[in-house]
């Protein structure tokens, strides 16, 4: 099971759509994520950088007849940091629907 741990590299908007659709892939091509979370060529190129850069996405161009194209994919350190940060999101959500057992309540 994987441990609850906040990630606030993960968690701004943007980042959390892109890494929650590339945890639903094995490979995602650029121009899927960009349609998908309507971003622009340079925001995404942006976001992708930074998750890559922290080890959590990998990234490939390659040419296809004469286009460059580029593909990311989330590595075992982006899943289990994805993981991790949902499982935590998860814990937040239960603990405000059921505040008697919360954290709050227990001190």
């Amino acid at each position: 099971m994987t441990k609850a741990r906040f990630d606030e590299l993960i968690h701004p908007s943007t980042r959390l759509s892109l890494v929650a659709t590339l945890a639903a892939a094995d490979w995602a091509e650029f121009a899927f994520l960009k349609d998908r979370l309507a971003m622009s060529d340079s925001a995404l190129s942006k976001q992708l950088a930074t998750l890559e850069e922290a080890g959590y996405v990998a990234t490939e161009r390659r040419l296809s007849g004469s286009r460059r194209k580029v593909r990311a994919r989330l590595t075992p350190t982006g899943r289990d940091a994805f993981n991790g940060h949902v499982a935590a999101l998860r814990e937040i959500v239960a603990d405000a629907a059921n505040p008697a057992d919360g954290p709050a309540a227990r001190s």
